[in-house]
């Protein structure tokens, strides 16, 4: 996972390795199934996020191409900090998650998902990610004060590309994923995107960022950040190399304030637990819920 290895992907050129100082590994995330993951980036990828963020934690990666998700549990337990954002080809800076399902299945609203509950086999996607876990935990479950777990007649982990896999081969009902990779599936093959129906959209996700050390070499991060910002600005081949991957268009310089709705998100999730926990005390149940109450109040300053 050494970065002089980028060289071999086209994300980085001689150029812009030239005069860093230290030695830099660079790690990204597994949202894809393994064999396209392998294919697209070996060696450079872990087979799950928790990989990555403890890669990053024992500084044996000092840059990642996270999830949110991923890069708020990199920021706390890592020593990460985020230093650029994602940038879509149409100008954008987020995507939605969603619940996807066969084509023939009958669930058509995530109102038939939710009534028919116990009669459905459930994908939900790593515990760190953004789109397949945390969104959806959210805006599907916690707003209804239900868990997954107690609604669906099972429920497996996975990534989104094996999620898709598992959806077209009516392994699960339903599953979560995200825009990204169902337009990957539908630029790629849009004979297997035909077969999945979309019956839940979220709100708007701020698109993955690039997260670092804090304790990398100051010229080495600028160097890396100058490089990341002004990637694919100009020169055609570098384009290429986004579009390749996926529709990107490049990066744009961000910061911890990125996560901020996430950490929202991960935080009246927790208070919906604490609510609906009845082997809590009411004296527990109140300072938790007002630790938590604190805890969103500073986010809003």
């Amino acid at each position: 996972m050494n970065i002089s290895r980028l060289l071999a992907t086209g994300l980085v050129s001689l150029s812009a390795l030239g005069a860093w100082a230290q030695d830099i590994s660079f790690g990204i995330i597994a949202t894809d199934s393994a064999s396209a993951q392998r294919d697209r980036w070996e060696p450079f990828y872990a087979p799950d996020y928790a990989g990555v963020i403890e890669a990053m934690r024992f500084n044996k990666i000092q840059v990642a191409w996270y999830g949110n998700k991923a890069a708020m549990e990199a920021v706390d337990r890592a020593n990460g900090e985020v230093f650029a954002q994602l940038m879509y080809a149409d100008g954008s800076f987020g995507y939605h998650a969603l619940l996807i399902t066969h084509k023939d299945s009958p669930y058509k609203t995530l109102d038939d998902v939710i009534t028919n509950g116990k009669n459905i086999n459930f994908g939900i996607g790593d515990p760190n990610s953004t789109s397949g876990f945390l969104v959806p935990s959210y805006y599907i479950f916690a707003q209804r004060n239900i868990e997954a777990r107690n609604t669906f007649k099972t429920v497996r982990n996975a990534s989104h590309g094996a999620n898709i896999q598992a959806t077209l081969a009516k392994q699960v009902d339903v599953a979560t994923n995200n825009t990204e990779d169902m337009g990957k599936l539908e630029s790629a093959k849009p004979e297997l995107f035909s077969q999945l129906r979309v019956v839940w959209k979220s709100p708007l996700i701020p698109s993955d960022p690039f997260v670092w050390r804090k304790d990398m070499d100051p010229a080495v991060k600028t160097k890396i950040k100058n490089f990341v910002l002004n990637y694919a600005k100009t020169d055609p081949a570098e384009k290429a190399v986004l579009k390749n991957i996926y529709n990107y268009g490049g990066f744009r310089e961000s910061s911890n304030d990125q996560l901020i709705p996430i950490r929202q998100l991960e935080l009246f999730k927790d208070r919906r637990k604490v609510e609906s926990d009845d082997k809590l005390s009411a004296a527990d149940k109140t300072r938790q819920l007002a630790e938590i109450d604190q805890k969103l109040a500073a986010l809003k300053k």
